[in-house]
């Protein structure tokens, strides 16, 4: 697995499941350039269980992801009509009813591939057959893109862990901070702290208040 960061977030064109309704084609995140940051996600598998927690997760904060000018997209190797069927459940029976930002759907795995998030790989046996080692679904990654398409942020977490998305919001904030101010975010930062000039003088007036 490699790191995307600092590079362009690979290009796609894929069904998607948008408005928690409407199934549209070639659904692509280039609509996004030059307009709004993104977040796109990875999960495994519709209708598990550590996944409708972070689905509805991100849609209880997703008004604060689009007052930062921020789109959130999720993607699982489920098809289109699977994630129709997931968000059309209502919550108290596994499903996501209430969530509106787009669910990418990425049958082919090629998305989960090219993003480096595939929970294994294609091989070929003994016999010359291709067969899948490890698990065919995708970790769960997620990528900060800023408005070039560049991306900024990655995080993939295994299986079994869940992720914060308070997180994602915070790296957005530290994002347009930099991009606003021209500071840099030490750790644990957020909005509102104080941030520090890359250089050794604003480094060390920064220490010097903390």
């Amino acid at each position: 697995m490699s790191t995307l960061v600092g590079k362009k977030a690979p290009s796609f064109k894929a069904n998607a499941v948008i408005n928690g309704k409407d199934i549209v084609e070639n659904y692509s995140l280039d609509q996004f350039i030059g307009e709004k940051y993104v977040v796109f996600f990875f999960y495994p598998l519709d209708f598990t269980f550590v996944c409708p927690t972070e689905l509805l997760a991100f849609q209880e904060k997703l008004a604060e992801f689009e007052k930062r000018n921020t789109a959130v997209v999720g993607c699982s190797v489920d098809s289109q009509f699977s994630h129709w069927a997931w968000l059309n459940t209502e919550k108290k029976h596994g499903g996501i009813n209430s969530v509106t930002y787009p669910i990418v759907a990425d049958i082919s795995k090629t998305i989960s591939e090219n993003y480096g998030v595939l929970a294994g790989e294609y091989d070929i046996d003994e016999e010359g057959q291709s067969v899948f080692v490890g698990e065919p679904v995708a970790y769960r990654g997620l990528f900060l893109i800023d408005k070039k398409g560049v991306v900024r942020h990655q995080l993939v977490n295994d299986l079994p862990l869940g992720r914060n998305v308070d997180e994602a919001l915070r790296m957005v904030d530290a994002l347009t901070h930099f991009e606003e101010y021209g500071e840099v975010c030490p750790a644990n930062w957020q909005e509102g702290k104080d941030a520090m000039k890359a250089s050794s003088d604003g480094v060390a007036d920064y220490l010097s208040k903390h």
